[in-house]
């Protein structure tokens, strides 16, 4: 009998344990399957972007891509500070093209310039073929520093296109020169992205320079980047903007002078001290819009695009984000 009164109690603890159990794992279960869900969701946003990888000199990056509204996720694990750019090739022209009448001209001149000979160097980019000029720069990621990972989108139709890092070695060697340039097809299958909403616009020209309103809050934030106009400006390339976390040490004026990459000391590595690229949009046509998206903390900023001289053509813009 004492048996049973013993055996009776603990059956009665062990059914109430066994319903805790089976509730516990019912509930761990629903939770396990929400968390799935949710990490579900962030593979499928992740899926939606295109990844690129710079480890090296290199775009580690799909070989083609749908046309329509694409985001791209560009980390730079490498130890330089890069930016891609995606440029639209007029018909039958390819990357192979490019390696044999571009980059030398480009390479060619770079090396004139570096030694003194200005004059004979931007001579040089004469000899660049006809069709060149047909080339349309459609967009990118501003600069992103080593270490760093910026998020851009834009909007591209079927076709061949080439993507580019024209920054420089410490030698003044185009990074183009050393591996960073890759063929992308764009096809004809459109993506299911649709055109972002920024909380923040910026408009761009060559009249008015950088207009945006600076209050502005830290935490994440989507940019939108509207081209009222693009020109050619003295160095060959467009206005465009670029996105930059300025640390204690942080010389705005070398940081001005360092964005025009036909100077032998502009756009050249290493990238100015005190200073952390944080990506943007490149240079678009008029009329064009592209997106990019970053967190930001509390700190010191500015926004500056890659011509001659930014500051003078209200192309510098410094910000604070208070705490």
């Amino acid at each position: 009998m004492k048996f049973v009164r013993t055996y009776f109690p603990g059956t009665k603890h062990s059914f109430l344990l066994l319903f805790i159990l089976i509730a516990f794992v019912c509930f761990q279960s629903c939770k396990t399957d929400k968390d799935r869900e949710s990490l579900d969701d962030v593979e499928v946003q992740k899926d939606n972007m295109i990844q690129i990888v710079t480890e090296d000199m290199e775009f580690q990056m799909p070989d083609t891509i749908p046309s329509g509204w694409n985001t791209f996720r560009y980390k730079n694990l490498s130890p330089q500070t890069h930016f891609f750019l995606v440029d639209k090739y007029p018909p039958g022209k390819t990357l192979e093209d490019v390696k044999t009448l571009v980059m030398p001209v480009f390479d060619n001149g770079m090396k004139l310039i570096n030694e003194g000979k200005s004059e004979e160097g931007f001579a040089e980019f004469g000899k660049l073929p006809e069709w060149f000029s047909e080339v349309v720069f459609v967009g990118g990621s501003g600069l992103i520093s080593p270490e760093n990972v910026g998020e851009t989108t834009i909007n591209l139709q079927p076709g061949y296109y080439i993507v580019e890092c024209y920054v420089k070695m410490s030698n003044g060697v185009f990074h183009t020169s050393m591996g960073m340039s890759k063929a992308l097809i764009v096809s004809d299958d459109v993506s299911d992205n649709t055109e972002l909403t920024a909380d923040i616009k910026i408009n761009i020209s060559s009249t008015e320079g950088i207009v945006f309103n600076d209050s502005i809050s830290s935490g994440r934030h989507t940019f939108s980047v509207f081209y009222k106009d693009q020109i050619v400006h003295e160095n060959f390339v467009g206005h465009d903007i670029n996105l930059v976390r300025l640390g204690e040490n942080a010389d705005l004026e070398a940081l001005d002078k360092w964005m025009n990459w036909a100077d032998p000391k502009g756009l050249i590595e290493p990238a100015p001290a005190g200073v952390t690229f944080l990506g943007g949009v490149n240079d678009m046509p008029t009329g064009s819009t592209g997106y990019f998206t970053v967190t930001l903390e509390p700190g010191n900023y500015v926004l500056i695009s890659e011509v001659p001289n930014p500051s003078s053509k209200n192309m510098l813009k410094p910000f604070v984000i208070s705490e």
